[in-house]
């Protein structure tokens, strides 16, 4: 199916698809949208000399397919995807986080050796040494970091593709129920917050947590008793902080997360609707609107920075406590022999080093909290099923030659309460049929069944034979075509638009659909012609002519049925006879069914089926519905008679 509202691109996408071509050109600026007009000749050097030095970028392997999303994300998953940098990075840590504490037992060496005992060289050893160790933790650090960040990179790259591979994969039951805004959060806030954890945070949390493992050793290599003095005052009260801290924070960053997002929706919403909020002069409401969210997520802030405000002062004071209980309980000891100055010295060195980690891990847990709430809204996404699946064994769905049939169907967006029941249609190869009745009889949604869309709850439809649910996917959308109620157009050229179902066709099939639908005007007066540049969502063109480019994209694709849901409906005469005359050429040789808001289009119809109160009333020839005085022939009465006054 040619769903004509999806993105475009991909090989052989026209004009502006591939790389920058003639790269030593000196080509003169089009006007209005001409990116690139050639390297001037003095930079030509400058800028051979920069592409020697660029790394080669292969071409990616990913490509999209309907198999279901597992659902599985942890932070090992994202991790484990390159063993080579992930080694690397946890020898860099182990190695920085052991050169980090030789710096307590050097000067403990400098102070009994080299000062209490009068040595000179043992305390040019312990300088020496005490520097060497500055620098080869500089190093390791410096390989930790560039590891760490590489490591991440790829990782968020897979997870932002993953991601948007399961979005196009979700049907459109999700983005019914779903807000935009919401899902825009979980590909930009929620996977920054996993990056931010990834890139340092991560290994950040590994160098402090072997920093508290080996100082607690070296601590009891020193003095057993004084060890476990020290660390039985301290770490209990220190364990309970930590597990309150983590039940609290659980709490306030979920809380935090669900905030954004709502924030995101609203600013989302707002932009889409800004023509009609000054229209209608509800700016001020707006802004009112935006004042309500924004605050709920700075009360949302101010909850996880109560908990914060909290954890970290208290795990400063017991640090400071167990530090005042260690100068007492240990300068007795060296009074008494026990223990030497500089034991003494390296002991409350490596207490500090102790301590120091926990207000790092502070903040290193906050972190790792919004990257777990982060994690369990992104694993929320992944395991979201697609309504519409496909069978596992589909087969391709062969050439066709559009006879649909429609058995016993029932359907409804709230399964308690079903927009079609019990509805049977057979429709011939290269037959018509125009639906029409009432809003929400369910006449675009018999529409979406057919495009499959959506599956209904019962019943099948097929088409020559072939029950849709046993297809590929891929191969039953490149014989259906949707052209929707508003078309959609990307921010592109007009080719990439109008060839948006098939990127690689030629410029001839292009041309022959410009001409076929009535668009040759357009073409002619564009600056650039195909290659004109087109504003985001279609904001440059008519939308008579954003109709007629939709057209021409199912001209290019070549569907052999059509389903065209209230093409007319918005556009003014003019407009709207231009477009009828392009679907009269579209539709030939082609099976079609036209949701029809205004009843012109169904006269001109092979058949035309009445729909309402859940079922088909009446169906037959435009002629003979008007003979037969039903319901038909009520409504056109009507449209005839608005249309004549």
């Amino acid at each position: 199916m040619s769903m004509f509202g999806g993105g475009f691109g991909g090989p052989g996408g026209g004009p502006g698809s591939g790389a920058i071509a003639g790269m030593g050109g000196t080509g003169s600026r089009r006007s209005g949208s001409s990116p690139f007009a050639g390297i001037p000749p003095e930079l030509a050097a400058a800028v051979a000399a920069m592409e020697a030095r660029e790394p080669e970028h292969p071409a990616p392997d990913t490509r999209f397919t309907q198999t279901p999303d597992s659902g599985r994300l942890t932070l090992w998953s994202l991790l484990s995807g390159r063993p080579g940098l992930l080694v690397t990075a946890a020898f860099a840590v182990l190695l920085e986080a052991l050169l980090l504490q030789s710096g307590p037992y050097l000067v403990q060496i400098g102070i009994d050796h080299g000062i209490v005992a009068g040595q000179v060289p043992w305390l040019v050893f312990a300088a020496v040494a005490f520097l060497v160790s500055v620098l080869l933790t500089a190093v390791a650090s410096g390989i930790r970091i560039r590891a760490s960040g590489r490591l991440s990179a790829y990782a968020m790259r897979d997870l932002r593709v993953r991601i948007f591979t399961h979005l196009q994969r979700l049907s459109l039951d999700f983005y019914t129920r779903e807000k935009a805004g919401v899902t825009m959060t979980r590909m930009t806030s929620d996977v920054e917050a996993l990056q931010h954890l990834l890139s340092e945070g991560f290994a950040q949390f590994l160098i402090h947590g072997l920093t508290m493992v080996v100082v607690t050793a070296v601590l009891i290599h020193y003095s057993f008793p004084l060890a476990m003095i020290t660390l039985l005052m301290v770490v209990p009260p220190l364990v309970l902080l930590s597990l309150w801290f983590r039940k609290a924070a659980d709490v306030g960053y979920n809380r935090q997360r669900d905030a954004i997002a709502a924030l995101f929706s609203h600013l989302t919403e707002s932009l889409y609707g800004v023509r009609v909020i000054t229209a209608h002069n509800q700016r001020d409401r707006s802004v009112l609107g935006h004042r309500e969210v924004v605050g709920a997520y700075r009360d949302a802030n101010d909850h996880t920075g109560r908990i914060n405000a909290v954890y970290g002062p208290g795990t400063s004071v017991i640090g400071l406590l167990g530090l005042a209980a260690l100068l007492l309980i240990g300068g007795r000891m060296v009074l008494r022999g026990t223990l030497t100055i500089g034991e003494l010295t390296a002991f409350v060195l490596y207490l500090n080093a102790f301590f120091q980690p926990v207000q790092q891990l502070v903040q290193l847990y906050t972190n790792y909290q919004q990257a777990r709430a982060a994690l369990g809204k992104l694993r929320g996404l992944l395991r979201t099923a697609p309504a519409v699946k496909e069978k596992p064994g589909a087969v391709p769905l062969p050439q066709v030659r559009g006879g649909l049939s429609v058995r016993d169907i029932t359907f409804g967006y709230d399964r308690k309460r079903p927009v079609l029941r019990n509805v049977c249609l057979e429709i011939a190869p290269g037959e018509t049929i125009a639906c029409v009745g009432p809003t929400g009889a369910g006449k675009s949604t018999l529409a979406k069944l057919v495009a499959r869309l959506y599956d209904p709850d019962t019943g099948t439809i097929l088409i020559d034979g072939h029950d849709l649910r046993d297809v590929t996917l891929e191969s039953l959308h490149r014989q259906v075509g949707v052209v929707p109620q508003e078309p959609f157009l990307f921010a592109g050229t007009l080719r990439d638009n109008i060839a948006f179902a098939r990127p690689d066709a030629p410029l001839s099939a292009v041309e022959a659909a410009v001409d076929a639908v009535g668009l040759r005007d357009l073409v002619d007066r564009s600056p650039d012609g195909l290659n004109t540049i087109l504003h985001e969502r279609g904001q440059s063109v008519s939308s008579g002519e954003r109709q007629l480019i939709a057209l021409a994209r199912v001209f290019v694709a070549e569907p052999r049925v059509v389903v065209l849901d209230e093409a007319t409906s918005s556009l003014d005469l003019r407009s709207e006879l231009q477009v009828e005359a392009a679907i009269q050429r579209l539709l030939e040789g082609r099976t079609a069914i036209l949701v029809a808001h205004r009843l012109s289009t169904a006269r001109r119809a092979d058949r035309v089926i009445v729909v309402d109160d859940g079922g088909i009333l009446e169906q037959g020839t435009h002629d003979a519905l008007l003979t037969a005085g039903g319901t038909y022939a009520t409504m056109y009465a009507t449209w005839e008679s608005h249309t004549t006054t």
